[in-house]
């Protein structure tokens, strides 16, 4: 399959009104097509199933190219899989697409895509270590979207609990930084700390909550019963 004959796919189910209060919610210059979550997970479905992973790269590739709202986000779902081999060329491709995020919604499911790769690999996080001081805010936000699966077990590993460690000194690191989107981000990685481990995100809001905006402290405490 070619990126021309997926984006006419998903054209089809395109919807006029929908994309342009799209458009206007995500305060997007892109183009819009109006086409529901739904039907993208349904297409990129098929499309996993049916295509091998050099084949599905190369669509996703040219999937991202065209600069399409529903088309990037299509491009994420095809390489959204926990298996994936060999997952070198997906994991480049998504990487090589993080300078480009301009907004939450399409850097949110690139980054899922990323989490899977990380997590195949975790010796990539120290191509994530590199983004955690560059200019670019979205780059700097996706290090810690991407790494949100190292939050989520109830007995971590000594590997797991390491990673848990390093990307809180990668948010300690972010928590003078006042752009919300930032701001929330830390929230986000600690409040899912919190589910599971309660020590470190207690530990991290006792240290620098006092210096995090109001909101985001508050958000990062939701799970904290005691905080």
């Amino acid at each position: 399959m070619n990126p021309e004959d997926a984006l006419a796919q998903i054209a089809a189910h395109s919807d006029d009104t929908r994309a342009a209060n799209a458009k206007a919610y995500h305060k997007s210059k892109r183009i819009h097509l109006g086409v529901p979550n739904p039907i993208l997970n349904d297409l990129t479905q098929v499309w996993r199933q049916d295509l091998d992973v050099e084949t599905r790269v190369a669509l996703a590739d040219g999937l991202w190219a065209t600069d399409i709202f529903e088309a990037r986000l299509a491009a994420a779902k095809l390489l959204t899989q926990a298996r994936l081999r060999p997952d070198d060329a997906a994991w480049d491709l998504i990487a090589s697409w993080v300078p480009q995020f301009d907004g939450w919604a399409i850097a949110d499911h690139a980054c899922m895509a990323g989490q899977r790769r990380l997590t195949a690999d975790p010796a990539r996080l120290e191509q994530l270590e590199a983004w955690t001081t560059s200019e670019h805010l979205w780059t700097r936000r996706a290090a810690l979207v991407m790494t949100l699966p190292w939050t989520k077990q109830n007995s971590p590993k000594p590997d797991e609990e390491a990673v848990r460690d390093r990307v809180l000194g990668w948010a300690a690191s972010y928590v003078t930084d006042q752009q919300w989107f930032i701001q929330k981000a830390i929230a986000w990685w600690v409040r899912e700390l919190g589910k599971h481990d309660a020590p470190r995100a207690r530990a991290f809001l006792d240290t620098h909550g006092s210096v995090m905006k109001p909101f985001a402290a508050k958000e990062a405490s939701k799970y904290l019963t005691d905080a």
